[in-house]
């Protein structure tokens, strides 16, 4: 099947645990790419959710920096500290920029992630997290795969992720064309939400801005509610 592209330009919507720092001990310091590749590799050395892997797969020009608080740190983390199970257009080498057209879909996609990870541990119930959304104005060209379930099922399976990890791999690491810059596709944990996945640092706009923050909560048998919370001044 040819392949399709299509232009996104609009704002997405992307969910982190609040406990993971927006600014990174690199951001405003160091702006040459190749200082921050050596950085990054000594922050391996110590830091276990960084896989050094990952930075060799960074060409140079993907090494991004930008002034204080604009969110190049918070980029560079999505795509160095990989799970190492992977995301759907994601392996375990190299992470990607996972977001979402509305925030309910960037929810609904990590309430069923951080749900299916605490339901793996006998002590994961009850539980709480607070999340943090992080807005971006996307503008980049993305392989098209929405309104393909029926054609390409196997992009779409519920929790096996074989199969789109080996098509974005192909698209992400061509052998005889130009990298891709990433894939838009229809949500699985949400009918008519809309993900996108970026496969590299440069292709997501600066500066990444913070939204909303929510709490997630789940009972003893592991039912979830989400809640926004709100600063109220004194």
């Amino acid at each position: 099947m040819e392949l399709r592209r299509a232009r996104i330009r609009r704002l997405t919507h992307r969910m982190i645990a609040s406990k993971y720092p927006t600014i990174g001990v690199f951001e405003d310091i160091i702006s040459d790419a190749g200082d921050l590749r050596v950085a990054f590799m000594l922050e391996a050395l110590t830091n276990d959710r960084l896989a050094a892997q990952g930075i060799s797969l960074l060409p140079n020009e993907e090494i991004i920096s930008g002034p204080d608080g604009a969110g190049a740190s918070i980029v560079m983390a999505a795509f160095l500290h990989a799970d190492e199970t992977g995301g759907r257009f994601t392996d375990g080498r190299l992470g990607g920029w996972y977001a979402s057209f509305e925030v309910k879909t960037a929810i609904a996609e990590t309430l069923y992630h951080n749900t299916r990870r605490l339901r793996m541990s006998a002590g994961g119930f009850p539980n709480r997290i607070q999340i943090r959304e992080l807005i971006v104005d996307v503008n980049t060209v993305l392989i098209d795969v929405r309104s393909l379930q029926r054609d390409r099922p196997e992009l779409y399976m519920d929790a096996d992720y074989s199969a789109p990890q080996a098509f974005a791999s192909e698209l992400r690491w061509p052998k005889s064309a130009s990298p891709e810059n990433g894939v838009v596709y229809d949500s699985v944990r949400r009918p008519k939400g809309t993900n996108v996945c970026i496969f590299w640092p440069s292709k997501v706009p600066l500066p990444v801005i913070q939204g909303d923050h929510f709490e997630y909560h789940w009972d003893s048998a592991g039912v979830s509610t989400v809640v926004k919370l709100t600063n109220v001044a004194l």
